[in-house]
């Protein structure tokens, strides 16, 4: 094995085997240390050659020449400041005392974790650890080959397979001792075999006299006390029989470097559980609009039949469900999808300037009107107008409305003159109109102009396995947006952000996550960080007292769902006509603060029942 003979002043002489295809020696950051020493000399590998360079503007002399760049042979001397190095290709005559060798190897032990340290940070990827600790180790004791096994439901497998030269090995299983292997696992403990073919106890294995073993090493990998694998390291020739001091090593190298894999491995179910997570958010998404309920695939089925079209559409649902995403999907799926999308609150804005607002006025039309100016109408021709929250539009602006929206034209406020548009109108409310038009507060014929097709989304409450995933959602955004370290929910906060029943819905969920990021002193965000207290859950009903809840919700959206046709409601649920109008008796009769008799609704009668 070629080597390096260095003589420092003062110092015993040291052996360095030339393991690596690149060594090399001065005073900082060099894998030989050379005190008061200026620059580097790099011993470099190229096939069975070997070359000196001086780096760092090192004055390297060759047998006493200053040189650069020189070939190496045997017997050649080089001189870096009071540094003597000798090449040599033959074995090396003078070994270092034991204490010496232990003592470099601990050096070299703390270095190559520290290496490993800094290699997993930059490449966390599990492969490229197990090869990093695997060359490590097999440098640190002076191996010609090493191994590491996975345990695996009990049986071990060869991971990763590495030689001195830093390569993979080819048909691993078939170079090393299963025998050996074997007791290490049994035992979970480390074992040396200093000498096997005089070892009483192997020399006999069919595997050791097989692959002419002459020294190994084998020692447990554990991750928490669980078996998880070996580390398996061998020398096929005797210049180099392993020693306890080596098994020393290699046992605290294995329990330092199960620590770095266990990261490592902990990374790697990172990745997949995020790669999970990206597909399952690709496969729950809908454009920019979150949801897997079958309410909501219900919404995105027809959006997909509708966006084509011109139709109006009217988006019904409680405040924070996501009304003006939905409008926002309709248009960018739509072929006005290049023209304007404009959004306007009708019940944000004061009566006297709506009308200004939506139609536009001309100069002098009214106090302050000092320019003529076009109003939304005008701004989402060749587009899509956004009328949210139109079942706060004041009575005199809802004829103006629908005058627009039967004939195309609109007239600014102050002028006579029509202007034609060509627009599409979508609408939203938390109201119900049906109740708004019997107390004529909203015209029926605008009702039925912005109602040619409903999309009514449920509450956030109803929605299931959506609300952690949105949860998990908003808790990405805001960590990125507010540079936190928060790195997730703990089981009992999404169990908790499921129970609840967020009156203000999305809008509030969001809301309760950025603000529980910013204050969180946990990693993990709990239920007291997202003021969400046992309390203030939903109480666990007797079975009887949730059923009948149930029920009442499901004949509730059976109705809807009907226009409040109740003939048709009775024969959807396969019920007498009779038990949908003692359900409706029954409702009306809470809303007026009476309560019936708990029997009122008595059971479900079928159809054809007396």
């Amino acid at each position: 094995m070629p080597h390096l003979l260095v003589q420092l002043p003062g110092k015993p002489l040291q052996t360095i085997a030339l393991l690596k295809p690149l060594l090399t020696l001065g005073a900082r950051e060099a894998d030989v240390l050379l005190p008061e020493t200026r620059g580097l000399i790099a011993i470099e590998r190229n096939g069975g050659r070997y070359t000196a360079s001086a780096l760092d503007g090192a004055t390297m002399l060759l047998n006493g020449k200053k040189r650069d760049h020189h070939p190496l042979v045997e017997g050649d001397e080089l001189a870096l400041g009071n540094a003597r190095i000798t090449f040599r290709t033959a074995e090396p005559i003078h070994t270092p005392a034991p204490r010496m060798v232990a003592q470099e190897g601990a050096a070299l032990l703390v270095q190559r974790l520290a290496d490993l340290a800094a290699q997993l940070a930059r490449e966390p990827a599990l492969d490229k650890a197990l090869a990093n600790i695997l060359d490590a180790i097999i440098e640190v004791v002076r191996a010609d080959k090493g191994f590491i096994l996975v345990v695996e439901e009990g049986v071990p497998r060869v991971q990763t397979a590495r030689n001195v030269q830093q390569q993979d090995i080819a048909n691993a299983v078939e170079r090393l001792s299963d025998s050996i292997v074997a007791k290490v696992l049994q035992t979970k403990s480390p074992l040396i075999v200093s000498d096997a073919g005089s070892d009483a106890e192997f020399n006999a294995s069919a595997s050791v006299v097989n692959l002419k073993l002459t020294s190994v090493l084998c020692a447990p990998l554990l991750r928490r006390g669980e078996l998880i694998g070996a580390v398996y390291v061998a020398n096929d020739t005797v210049r180099n029989l392993f020693t306890e001091g080596d098994l020393t090593l290699v046992s605290a190298f294995c329990t330092n470097a199960a620590l770095l894999l266990e990261l490592a491995l902990e990374r790697d179910e990172l990745r997949a559980q995020n790669q999970q997570l990206s597909t399952r958010l690709d496969e729950q998404t809908y454009g920019d609009i979150l949801g897997a309920c079958e309410a909501m695939k219900d919404i995105f089925r027809k959006i997909d039949k509708v966006a084509g079209t011109d139709i109006s559409v009217l988006v019904t649902g409680e405040t924070g469900t996501g009304k003006e995403l939905i409008a926002h999907e309709v248009h960018r799926r739509s072929t006005r999808k290049a023209g304007p999308f404009v959004a306007i609150n009708c019940g944000a804005i004061p009566e006297n300037l709506l009308e200004s607002e939506l139609f536009g006025h001309v100069r002098g039309a009214f106090t302050g009107a000092v320019a003529t100016r076009g109003g939304r109408f005008q701004a989402a021709n060749g587009g899509t107008l956004f009328l949210d929250e139109i079942g706060d539009m004041p009575a005199a602006l809802q004829v103006k409305l629908l005058r627009a929206l039967q004939e195309r034209v609109v007239v600014k406020v102050g002028d006579t003159r029509p202007e034609s548009i060509d627009i599409r109108v979508i609408a939203a409310t938390n109201k119900d109109l049906d109740v708004e038009m019997r107390a004529n507060r909203f015209r029926e014929d605008l009702y039925y102009r912005i109602n040619v097709v409903a999309l009514a989304l449920p509450p956030l409450r109803e929605r299931g396995e959506d609300a952690p995933l949105l949860a998990r959602w908003f808790l990405g955004r805001a960590v990125r947006e507010l540079s936190s370290k928060v790195k997730g929910f703990s089981p009992q906060a999404l169990a908790a952000i499921k129970a609840y029943r967020w009156p203000g819905n999305i809008r509030q969920l969001e809301n309760r996550i950025k603000k529980a990021v910013v204050l969180a002193e946990k990693a993990l965000i709990g239920p007291d960080d997202l003021d969400l207290k046992p309390e203030q859950l939903d109480p666990i009903l007797p079975l009887a007292d949730a059923q009948e809840e149930w029920r009442t919700r499901y004949i509730n959206d059976v109705l809807d769902r009907n226009g409040g046709n109740r003939t048709k409601t009775a024969k959807d649920l396969g019920v007498d006509p009779r038990t949908i109008f003692r359900h409706l008796e029954r409702m009306e009769a809470e809303a007026r603060g009476e309560t019936l008799p708990a029997d009122s609704m008595g059971r479900l009668e079928t159809e054809g029942e007396p």
